[in-house]
């Protein structure tokens, strides 16, 4: 099982990354671990209703005119090497 999953999400108000995390206890850690990217605005921690999801997960919106795809590809790396530290540690 991975780790994590991300999608793009494409709100009328607002485009969105979602994260959503194999292990929920982690949501704190993961929140905190991207903040230092400066691309964005606000990182919320949501109940999922959804059927066949995780129960929660991380909702991330970009300030305005950044690129989400590129945004998108950049969390999935840093989100790799965090999981990939964290199993060495």
């Amino acid at each position: 099982m991975l780790p994590f999953r991300s999608e793009i999400r494409n709100s009328p108000t607002q485009p969105t990354i979602k994260i959503f995390l194999s292990d929920e206890s982690l949501d704190e850690r993961i929140k905190k671990h991207l903040e230092h990217f400066k691309e964005i605005e606000d990182i919320e921690i949501c109940d999922s209703i959804a059927q066949n999801r995780a129960c929660e997960s991380i909702t991330i919106y970009l300030k305005d005119d950044v690129d989400i795809n590129k945004m998108k590809q950049s969390i999935d790396s840093s989100l790799w090497w965090y999981f990939e530290e964290d199993l060495v540690d």
